[in-house]
């Protein structure tokens, strides 16, 4: 497996290029800006773009969607629950009115527990509620994509449309909190002081984590 991180766009938010080398097949999850920038990459490491996968709905994840799509014709996979409220009419004025361009028509639905594969890579679907109705992080053996759900010494926003706090933590020390210790966090935003981090590291310093602000 192969995995490049992309800061992208102007919320700092951090796109992936997922990659098999041997079947040259991969995916991005959240491609937020710098597009053009985001599939010259892919093309450059020879890899047949399959899928565009979201964390979740949010506009500042998914503005790339459409132009990803366009360029490359891969598949937008999302939660079924952030397709059905940010893919509304009401979701895509949201967006527009975040300054994002909403997301093409999602292809594939997921649920947690489906599996993402491209070539010999499989990303089990973590269903994490909290930061959106369908948020959700991908994990493969030794690393996890966190999106919105778990930063670098934080968490992200429940004060959005469709979060709850205490769903979310609950997701997070059920879900996250119980993978292995040296599992990889990949993070959906640069705001750590550090670009990733481990699922120990944070068990250990998170304030979120560790009860200092709660």
């Amino acid at each position: 497996m192969e995995i490049e991180q992309l800061q992208v766009g102007f919320m700092a938010v951090f796109c992936y290029i997922v990659g098999c080398p041997n079947k040259k097949e991969a995916l991005v999850i959240d491609p937020a800006g710098d597009e053009d920038k985001i599939v010259r990459r892919v093309n450059s490491k020879g890899f047949q773009l399959k899928y565009i996968v979201n964390t979740h709905g949010h506009g500042d994840h998914t503005c790339g969607n459409a132009r990803v799509q366009e360029l490359t014709g891969a598949k937008i996979i999302m939660h079924k629950l952030d397709d059905q409220l940010f893919n509304s009419k009401e979701g895509h004025a949201m967006s527009r009115q975040w300054g994002f361009t909403p997301s093409p028509p999602v292809n594939m639905l997921v649920a947690d527990g489906d599996k993402i594969t491209v070539g010999d890579v499989s990303l089990e679907v973590m269903h994490t509620p909290g930061h959106s109705p369908g948020g959700i992080c991908l994990y493969t053996p030794g690393h996890v994509f966190t999106g919105d759900t778990l930063f670098v010494g934080g968490i992200g926003r429940t004060d959005l449309p469709g979060a709850s706090l205490s769903q979310f933590m609950s997701a997070i020390k059920d879900r996250l909190l119980t993978l292995p210790g040296d599992t990889v966090v990949w993070p959906g935003h640069d705001y750590g002081y550090r670009p990733s981090s481990t699922i120990d590291v944070e068990k250990k310093t998170n304030p979120w984590l560790t009860g200092e602000f709660m």
